[in-house]
């Protein structure tokens, strides 16, 4: 099983404006570095919780046929199926129908239950499923605990931007940030 975003989020849930109030800073001589650190903060928040913060686009690929005709998704929150492509043997293309798979996007993983089985799959990458997730297509759509780690992370990578090399990032992280994503991390049994 392998997630690939295949589109990236349109706009970051920290503007550069709201990043700049919280460290206090007026001038833009720095808009670029603090710009790619709102980056950086929320691909890290989104790695270590496993969300899709802003609106982007994924595919999940499997080898073969999921037990009990049902698949997780490992990013959540899961909008919608966008397709479910299924490659036979000789490599053919075929494309399901939604009538025949079912999405529960309120558990998290969210489950994809299928109703039939195709023939035969090709030994590897046998099916693909093409998915939405985020919490929505703009900042407000995020909660505002993860907006607050995300500029926790920023102020204190800020801080410390010049003490540690590029190789040796993130050298550390803000006392209280761990609480704030806390409910939001996936959890095993």
């Amino acid at each position: 099983m392998t997630l690939i975003r295949t589109s990236a989020p349109a706009v970051e849930p920290v503007t550069l404006m709201e990043a700049k109030a919280h460290l206090r800073i007026a001038h833009a001589s720095e808009d670029t570095l603090i710009g790619a650190l709102i980056r950086a903060a929320r691909e890290d928040v989104e790695r270590t919780t496993g969300l899709a913060l802003i609106d982007q686009a994924w595919r999940l690929v499997l080898d073969g046929w999921p037990p009990g005709d049902a698949v997780a998704i490992a990013r959540h929150p899961v909008r919608q199926i966008l397709s479910v492509t299924t490659f036979g043997s000789e490599g053919e293309a075929s494309i399901l129908d939604p009538m025949h798979y079912q999405l529960d996007s309120l558990s998290r993983p969210a489950r994809l239950r299928f109703d039939r089985k195709p023939d035969r799959l090709r030994v590897m990458n046998g099916i693909e499923v093409d998915f939405r997730a985020g919490f929505g297509e703009a900042g407000p759509d995020v909660p505002d605990l993860i907006k607050r780690a995300m500029l926790q992370l920023v102020a204190h990578w800020y801080e410390f931007r010049a003490s540690f090399g590029a190789e040796d990032q993130p050298a550390s992280y803000p006392r209280g940030y761990d609480r704030l994503i806390a409910s939001y991390r996936a959890r095993r049994l």
